[in-house]
Protein backbone atom coordinates (compact mmCIF):
# COMPACT_ATOMS: atom_id res chain seq x y z
CA UNK A 1 0.00 0.00 0.00
CA UNK A 2 2.96 2.67 0.82
CA UNK A 3 4.23 2.11 -2.70
CA UNK A 4 0.81 2.81 -4.59
CA UNK A 5 0.45 6.10 -1.88
CA UNK A 6 3.67 7.49 -2.75
CA UNK A 7 3.07 6.78 -6.67
CA UNK A 8 -0.17 8.71 -6.65
CA UNK A 9 1.85 11.79 -3.89
CA UNK A 10 4.36 11.46 -6.75
CA UNK A 11 2.16 12.15 -9.52
CA UNK A 12 -0.14 14.75 -8.26
CA UNK A 13 2.10 17.39 -6.31
CA UNK A 14 3.89 18.72 -8.48
CA UNK A 15 0.46 19.88 -9.81
CA UNK A 16 -0.03 22.09 -7.13
CA UNK A 17 3.46 23.62 -6.48
CA UNK A 18 3.93 25.40 -9.26
CA UNK A 19 4.28 29.13 -8.54
CA UNK A 20 3.68 30.13 -12.25
CA UNK A 21 1.15 29.87 -15.05
CA UNK A 22 1.16 26.93 -16.70
CA UNK A 23 -1.07 25.36 -19.65
CA UNK A 24 -2.15 21.83 -19.99
CA UNK A 25 -2.72 19.83 -23.42
CA UNK A 26 -3.02 16.75 -24.51
CA UNK A 27 -0.85 15.37 -27.05
CA UNK A 28 -0.68 11.44 -27.31
CA UNK A 29 -0.31 11.64 -22.88
CA UNK A 30 -1.01 14.28 -20.90
CA UNK A 31 1.49 17.10 -20.84
CA UNK A 32 1.61 20.06 -18.68
CA UNK A 33 4.19 23.02 -19.61
CA UNK A 34 5.11 26.38 -17.76
CA UNK A 35 4.55 30.04 -19.59
CA UNK A 36 8.59 30.21 -19.64
CA UNK A 37 9.10 26.88 -21.15
CA UNK A 38 11.34 26.35 -17.79
CA UNK A 39 8.73 23.14 -16.75
CA UNK A 40 7.49 20.23 -18.06
CA UNK A 41 5.45 17.17 -16.96
CA UNK A 42 4.19 14.58 -18.63
CA UNK A 43 1.80 11.33 -17.75
CA UNK A 44 0.68 8.31 -19.63
CA UNK A 45 0.70 4.40 -19.27
CA UNK A 46 0.16 1.55 -21.27
CA UNK A 47 -1.67 -1.59 -21.40
CA UNK A 48 -0.79 -4.39 -23.05
CA UNK A 49 -3.45 -7.91 -23.10
CA UNK A 50 -2.25 -11.08 -24.64
CA UNK A 51 -3.85 -13.76 -25.76
CA UNK A 52 -1.80 -16.99 -27.24
CA UNK A 53 -2.35 -20.21 -28.34
CA UNK A 54 0.57 -22.91 -29.19
CA UNK A 55 1.64 -26.29 -29.64
CA UNK A 56 4.95 -27.59 -28.76
CA UNK A 57 6.73 -30.75 -30.68
CA UNK A 58 9.23 -32.75 -29.16
CA UNK A 59 10.64 -35.32 -31.00
CA UNK A 60 14.24 -37.80 -30.01
CA UNK A 61 14.90 -40.46 -31.87
CA UNK A 62 16.60 -42.00 -29.16
CA UNK A 63 12.99 -42.37 -27.82
CA UNK A 64 11.72 -43.09 -31.27
CA UNK A 65 8.62 -41.29 -30.74
CA UNK A 66 7.22 -37.64 -31.19
CA UNK A 67 4.59 -35.72 -28.87
CA UNK A 68 2.52 -32.94 -29.26
CA UNK A 69 0.66 -30.96 -26.46
CA UNK A 70 -1.20 -27.70 -26.94
CA UNK A 71 -1.63 -24.51 -24.78
CA UNK A 72 -3.19 -21.49 -24.53
CA UNK A 73 -3.15 -18.24 -21.92
CA UNK A 74 -3.83 -14.81 -21.68
CA UNK A 75 -1.50 -12.06 -19.48
CA UNK A 76 -1.28 -8.52 -19.26
CA UNK A 77 2.22 -8.78 -20.90
CA UNK A 78 2.70 -4.81 -19.03
CA UNK A 79 0.82 -2.57 -16.69
CA UNK A 80 2.50 0.67 -16.63
CA UNK A 81 2.30 4.32 -15.48
CA UNK A 82 4.63 6.96 -15.83
CA UNK A 83 5.41 10.72 -14.89
CA UNK A 84 8.54 12.12 -16.68
CA UNK A 85 9.38 16.14 -16.87
CA UNK A 86 12.17 18.92 -16.87
CA UNK A 87 13.22 21.06 -14.10
CA UNK A 88 13.96 24.75 -14.52
CA UNK A 89 15.24 23.88 -18.05
CA UNK A 90 18.06 21.61 -17.41
CA UNK A 91 17.20 19.30 -15.08
CA UNK A 92 15.00 16.12 -16.76
CA UNK A 93 13.53 12.86 -14.75
CA UNK A 94 11.38 9.87 -15.18
CA UNK A 95 9.47 7.73 -12.98
CA UNK A 96 7.90 4.36 -14.70
CA UNK A 97 6.52 1.46 -12.64
CA UNK A 98 5.31 -1.48 -14.04
CA UNK A 99 1.92 -3.60 -12.27
CA UNK A 100 2.00 -6.75 -14.30
CA UNK A 101 1.23 -9.82 -12.77
CA UNK A 102 0.28 -8.58 -9.34
CA UNK A 103 3.30 -6.84 -8.42
CA UNK A 104 5.36 -3.59 -8.50
CA UNK A 105 8.37 -3.88 -10.22
CA UNK A 106 10.31 -0.15 -11.46
CA UNK A 107 11.49 0.40 -15.31
CA UNK A 108 12.91 3.59 -15.70
CA UNK A 109 13.75 6.08 -12.65
CA UNK A 110 16.18 8.47 -13.84
CA UNK A 111 17.69 11.87 -13.31
CA UNK A 112 19.28 13.53 -16.19
CA UNK A 113 21.25 16.49 -16.59
CA UNK A 114 21.18 17.96 -20.03
CA UNK A 115 23.50 20.30 -22.43
CA UNK A 116 26.39 20.64 -19.50
CA UNK A 117 29.49 21.99 -21.04
CA UNK A 118 31.74 19.81 -22.76
CA UNK A 119 30.11 16.47 -21.34
CA UNK A 120 26.57 16.98 -22.90
CA UNK A 121 24.04 15.17 -21.23
CA UNK A 122 24.62 12.92 -17.61
CA UNK A 123 21.51 9.90 -16.75
CA UNK A 124 21.62 8.82 -13.43
CA UNK A 125 19.31 5.94 -11.83
CA UNK A 126 17.94 3.07 -13.59
CA UNK A 127 17.55 2.89 -17.38
CA UNK A 128 18.47 1.10 -20.53
CA UNK A 129 21.96 0.41 -20.73
CA UNK A 130 23.21 1.71 -24.75
CA UNK A 131 22.81 -1.14 -25.99
CA UNK A 132 20.73 -2.48 -29.25
CA UNK A 133 18.66 -0.24 -31.03
CA UNK A 134 15.74 -2.92 -30.76
CA UNK A 135 16.13 -2.92 -26.68
CA UNK A 136 16.51 0.81 -26.98
CA UNK A 137 13.04 1.44 -28.74
CA UNK A 138 10.25 1.53 -26.45
CA UNK A 139 8.14 -1.72 -26.27
CA UNK A 140 5.10 0.50 -27.06
CA UNK A 141 6.69 1.08 -30.35
CA UNK A 142 8.40 -2.52 -31.83
CA UNK A 143 7.56 -3.87 -34.54
CA UNK A 144 6.30 -7.40 -33.90
CA UNK A 145 5.02 -8.49 -30.45
CA UNK A 146 8.01 -9.65 -28.77
CA UNK A 147 11.17 -8.47 -29.66
CA UNK A 148 13.72 -10.56 -31.47
CA UNK A 149 15.63 -13.58 -29.98
CA UNK A 150 18.73 -11.61 -29.26
CA UNK A 151 17.07 -10.10 -26.20
CA UNK A 152 18.35 -12.92 -24.41
CA UNK A 153 21.85 -12.03 -24.53
CA UNK A 154 21.71 -8.43 -24.28
CA UNK A 155 20.66 -6.22 -21.02
CA UNK A 156 18.16 -3.94 -20.66
CA UNK A 157 18.00 -1.94 -17.40
CA UNK A 158 20.41 -1.86 -14.87
CA UNK A 159 21.47 0.70 -12.29
CA UNK A 160 24.65 3.10 -12.88
CA UNK A 161 24.89 6.62 -14.52
CA UNK A 162 25.23 7.43 -18.53
CA UNK A 163 27.28 9.76 -20.32
CA UNK A 164 25.66 11.07 -23.51
CA UNK A 165 26.01 13.62 -26.41
CA UNK A 166 25.23 14.13 -30.20
CA UNK A 167 27.29 15.70 -32.78
CA UNK A 168 27.57 16.43 -36.40
CA UNK A 169 23.81 17.84 -36.28
CA UNK A 170 22.71 14.92 -34.15
CA UNK A 171 24.01 12.61 -37.01
CA UNK A 172 26.62 11.18 -34.61
CA UNK A 173 25.60 9.69 -31.63
CA UNK A 174 27.65 8.31 -28.36
CA UNK A 175 26.69 7.39 -25.29
CA UNK A 176 28.91 5.02 -22.46
CA UNK A 177 27.99 4.01 -18.99
CA UNK A 178 28.98 2.35 -15.93
CA UNK A 179 26.03 -0.22 -14.61
CA UNK A 180 25.65 -2.60 -11.54
CA UNK A 181 23.83 -5.19 -11.77
CA UNK A 182 20.89 -4.36 -10.09
CA UNK A 183 17.13 -4.71 -12.00
CA UNK A 184 15.35 -4.02 -8.85
CA UNK A 185 17.12 -0.75 -8.68
CA UNK A 186 19.12 -1.68 -5.74
CA UNK A 187 22.47 -3.26 -5.31
CA UNK A 188 23.53 -2.59 -2.01
CA UNK A 189 26.36 -5.36 -2.17
CA UNK A 190 28.51 -4.14 -5.20
CA UNK A 191 31.34 -5.45 -5.11
CA UNK A 192 32.67 -7.54 -8.48
CA UNK A 193 29.79 -5.98 -10.04
CA UNK A 194 30.36 -3.70 -12.73
CA UNK A 195 28.85 -3.26 -16.82
CA UNK A 196 30.95 -0.81 -18.95
CA UNK A 197 28.77 -0.71 -21.71
CA UNK A 198 29.17 1.97 -25.02
CA UNK A 199 27.57 2.48 -28.30
CA UNK A 200 28.29 5.01 -30.97
CA UNK A 201 25.47 4.88 -33.79
CA UNK A 202 25.26 7.21 -37.19
CA UNK A 203 22.64 8.77 -38.61
CA UNK A 204 23.42 8.55 -42.54
CA UNK A 205 20.76 9.62 -44.08
CA UNK A 206 17.72 11.47 -43.18
CA UNK A 207 15.96 13.01 -45.56
CA UNK A 208 12.08 13.12 -46.65
CA UNK A 209 10.57 10.02 -46.71
CA UNK A 210 14.09 8.14 -46.33
CA UNK A 211 16.68 7.29 -43.48
CA UNK A 212 19.49 4.91 -42.55
CA UNK A 213 20.91 4.23 -38.75
CA UNK A 214 24.15 2.27 -38.20
CA UNK A 215 25.61 1.54 -34.90
CA UNK A 216 27.77 -0.01 -33.17
CA UNK A 217 28.06 -1.02 -29.13
CA UNK A 218 30.31 -2.92 -26.52
CA UNK A 219 29.63 -3.73 -23.39
CA UNK A 220 32.29 -5.84 -20.63
CA UNK A 221 30.57 -7.49 -17.54
CA UNK A 222 32.06 -8.93 -14.55
CA UNK A 223 29.70 -9.86 -11.63
CA UNK A 224 30.17 -10.90 -8.28
CA UNK A 225 29.07 -14.75 -8.29
CA UNK A 226 30.89 -15.23 -11.38
CA UNK A 227 28.30 -17.05 -13.59
CA UNK A 228 26.63 -16.83 -16.74
CA UNK A 229 22.94 -17.67 -17.07
CA UNK A 230 20.20 -17.48 -20.45
CA UNK A 231 17.46 -19.13 -21.43
CA UNK A 232 15.00 -17.91 -23.88
CA UNK A 233 11.44 -19.25 -25.82
CA UNK A 234 10.47 -18.43 -28.92
CA UNK A 235 8.64 -14.97 -29.59
CA UNK A 236 6.24 -15.89 -27.62
CA UNK A 237 6.42 -14.75 -24.23
CA UNK A 238 3.78 -17.58 -22.79
CA UNK A 239 5.51 -20.20 -24.31
CA UNK A 240 7.99 -22.50 -22.99
CA UNK A 241 11.58 -21.75 -22.54
CA UNK A 242 13.63 -23.97 -25.62
CA UNK A 243 17.33 -23.55 -25.23
CA UNK A 244 19.84 -22.61 -22.37
CA UNK A 245 22.61 -22.17 -21.11
CA UNK A 246 23.94 -22.33 -17.43
CA UNK A 247 27.81 -21.54 -16.13
CA UNK A 248 30.30 -21.38 -13.63
CA UNK A 249 34.03 -19.86 -13.00
CA UNK A 250 33.08 -17.11 -15.40
CA UNK A 251 36.00 -13.86 -14.88
CA UNK A 252 34.24 -11.58 -17.76
CA UNK A 253 32.09 -11.44 -20.92
CA UNK A 254 32.21 -9.04 -23.37
CA UNK A 255 29.47 -8.35 -25.85
CA UNK A 256 30.04 -7.27 -29.84
CA UNK A 257 26.85 -5.56 -31.05
CA UNK A 258 26.02 -4.40 -34.28
CA UNK A 259 22.95 -2.19 -35.70
CA UNK A 260 21.12 -1.21 -38.81
CA UNK A 261 17.40 0.12 -40.04
CA UNK A 262 16.93 1.60 -43.22
CA UNK A 263 13.36 3.26 -44.52
CA UNK A 264 12.73 4.12 -47.57
CA UNK A 265 8.94 5.39 -47.64
CA UNK A 266 6.76 2.93 -46.37
CA UNK A 267 9.28 0.13 -46.19
CA UNK A 268 11.20 -0.81 -42.98
CA UNK A 269 14.17 -3.21 -42.72
CA UNK A 270 16.13 -3.77 -39.56
CA UNK A 271 18.85 -5.94 -38.75
CA UNK A 272 21.24 -6.50 -35.72
CA UNK A 273 24.25 -8.59 -34.79
CA UNK A 274 25.12 -9.99 -31.44
CA UNK A 275 28.07 -11.38 -30.22
CA UNK A 276 29.07 -12.27 -26.57
CA UNK A 277 32.08 -13.99 -25.66
CA UNK A 278 32.59 -15.47 -21.94
CA UNK A 279 35.44 -15.79 -20.42
CA UNK A 280 36.62 -18.60 -18.03
CA UNK A 281 38.52 -18.13 -15.02
CA UNK A 282 39.49 -21.37 -14.89
CA UNK A 283 40.46 -22.65 -18.18
CA UNK A 284 40.69 -19.84 -21.36
CA UNK A 285 40.14 -23.39 -23.33
CA UNK A 286 36.52 -23.55 -21.94
CA UNK A 287 35.90 -19.85 -23.30
CA UNK A 288 31.95 -19.48 -24.89
CA UNK A 289 30.90 -17.62 -27.93
CA UNK A 290 27.23 -17.29 -28.63
CA UNK A 291 25.75 -15.53 -31.35
CA UNK A 292 22.11 -14.01 -31.91
CA UNK A 293 20.78 -12.09 -35.36
CA UNK A 294 17.44 -11.31 -36.27
CA UNK A 295 16.46 -9.54 -39.78
CA UNK A 296 13.23 -7.86 -39.89
CA UNK A 297 11.11 -6.35 -42.75
CA UNK A 298 7.85 -4.00 -42.77
CA UNK A 299 5.52 -2.28 -45.20
CA UNK A 300 2.47 -0.16 -44.75
CA UNK A 301 0.20 -0.88 -47.25
CA UNK A 302 -1.94 2.08 -45.88
CA UNK A 303 1.22 4.55 -46.79
CA UNK A 304 2.38 5.41 -43.25
CA UNK A 305 5.92 5.23 -42.46
CA UNK A 306 7.68 3.82 -39.72
CA UNK A 307 8.82 7.29 -37.95
CA UNK A 308 12.61 7.47 -36.27
CA UNK A 309 12.86 9.90 -32.55
CA UNK A 310 16.59 9.28 -31.97
CA UNK A 311 19.91 7.54 -30.98
CA UNK A 312 18.83 6.83 -27.79
CA UNK A 313 15.16 5.94 -28.11
CA UNK A 314 14.96 4.19 -31.60
CA UNK A 315 11.73 4.57 -33.35
CA UNK A 316 8.24 6.14 -32.46
CA UNK A 317 5.10 6.67 -32.44
CA UNK A 318 2.82 5.14 -35.75
CA UNK A 319 0.52 7.88 -36.72
CA UNK A 320 -2.09 6.75 -39.39
CA UNK A 321 -2.78 9.43 -42.20
CA UNK A 322 -6.11 9.11 -40.98
CA UNK A 323 -7.66 7.20 -37.47
CA UNK A 324 -10.10 4.64 -37.67
CA UNK A 325 -13.47 5.79 -37.00
CA UNK A 326 -12.21 9.47 -38.45
CA UNK A 327 -13.09 9.05 -41.96
CA UNK A 328 -10.48 6.61 -42.07
CA UNK A 329 -9.04 2.89 -41.24
CA UNK A 330 -6.03 3.62 -39.39
CA UNK A 331 -2.69 2.12 -40.22
CA UNK A 332 -2.14 -1.05 -41.19
CA UNK A 333 1.34 -2.42 -41.44
CA UNK A 334 2.54 -5.88 -42.64
CA UNK A 335 5.69 -7.05 -40.76
CA UNK A 336 8.31 -10.55 -41.05
CA UNK A 337 11.24 -11.38 -39.58
CA UNK A 338 13.74 -14.03 -38.97
CA UNK A 339 15.74 -14.34 -35.84
CA UNK A 340 18.60 -17.05 -34.41
CA UNK A 341 20.67 -18.00 -30.96
CA UNK A 342 23.16 -20.20 -30.88
CA UNK A 343 24.31 -21.35 -27.63
CA UNK A 344 25.66 -24.20 -29.40
CA UNK A 345 29.49 -23.23 -27.99
CA UNK A 346 28.27 -23.70 -24.89
CA UNK A 347 26.01 -27.17 -25.37
CA UNK A 348 23.15 -25.08 -24.97
CA UNK A 349 21.77 -25.63 -28.29
CA UNK A 350 20.42 -23.54 -31.16
CA UNK A 351 16.87 -21.79 -31.73
CA UNK A 352 15.73 -20.32 -34.89
CA UNK A 353 12.34 -18.15 -35.22
CA UNK A 354 9.80 -16.70 -37.88
CA UNK A 355 7.49 -14.24 -36.81
CA UNK A 356 4.54 -12.83 -39.51
CA UNK A 357 2.64 -10.27 -38.22
CA UNK A 358 0.10 -7.50 -38.80
CA UNK A 359 -0.59 -4.27 -36.92
CA UNK A 360 -3.97 -2.15 -37.24
CA UNK A 361 -3.04 1.02 -35.66
CA UNK A 362 -6.21 2.14 -35.18
CA UNK A 363 -5.03 5.87 -33.84
CA UNK A 364 -1.78 6.83 -32.88
CA UNK A 365 -2.84 5.42 -29.08
CA UNK A 366 -4.68 2.12 -30.21
CA UNK A 367 -2.73 -0.80 -31.73
CA UNK A 368 -4.03 -4.61 -32.33
CA UNK A 369 -1.80 -7.05 -33.39
CA UNK A 370 -1.73 -10.82 -34.83
CA UNK A 371 1.30 -12.87 -34.74
CA UNK A 372 1.89 -16.25 -36.33
CA UNK A 373 5.15 -17.55 -34.75
CA UNK A 374 7.38 -21.04 -35.39
CA UNK A 375 10.53 -21.48 -33.25
CA UNK A 376 12.54 -24.91 -33.56
CA UNK A 377 15.25 -25.82 -30.76
CA UNK A 378 18.14 -28.57 -31.71
CA UNK A 379 20.06 -30.13 -29.17
CA UNK A 380 23.63 -29.45 -30.62
CA UNK A 381 24.41 -32.70 -29.17
CA UNK A 382 22.10 -34.45 -31.55
CA UNK A 383 20.41 -32.68 -34.09
CA UNK A 384 17.64 -35.13 -34.49
CA UNK A 385 16.48 -34.45 -31.33
CA UNK A 386 14.37 -30.79 -32.05
CA UNK A 387 11.11 -29.70 -30.50
CA UNK A 388 9.21 -26.46 -32.58
CA UNK A 389 6.82 -24.61 -31.58
CA UNK A 390 3.41 -23.24 -33.36
CA UNK A 391 2.00 -20.07 -32.28
CA UNK A 392 -1.10 -17.67 -32.79
CA UNK A 393 -1.21 -14.63 -30.77
CA UNK A 394 -2.64 -11.77 -30.34
CA UNK A 395 -2.13 -8.06 -28.35
CA UNK A 396 -4.46 -5.33 -27.41
CA UNK A 397 -2.65 -2.56 -26.61
CA UNK A 398 -2.90 1.39 -25.69
CA UNK A 399 -0.43 4.06 -24.67
CA UNK A 400 -0.44 7.17 -24.09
Amino acid sequence: MRIHIFYILTFFIPLISFSQDFYSKWDNGFKITSDDGNFKLKFGGRIMYDVAAWSATMHSDSLGNTLTENFNGTEFRRIRFFNSGQVYKNVKYKLQLDFAGGGVSIKDVYIEFVKLPVLGNIKVGHFKEPLRLEALTSSKYITLMERALPIALSPERNVGFMLHRTFLDDKLSFQTGVFRNASSGNDKMANGNRNITSRITYLAMNEDDKLLHIGVGFSNRTNADETYASSTRAENHLGNKLIKVDLDDVSNTNILGTEMAFNIGSCSIQAEYLNTMINRSVDSLNNHTLTGYYTQLSYFITGEKREYKNSLAGFDRVKPNKNFGDGGVGAIELAARYSSLDFSDANGGKLSNITLGVNWHLNPCTRIMLNYVLGSAKDNQDVSDYEKENTFQCRIQIDF
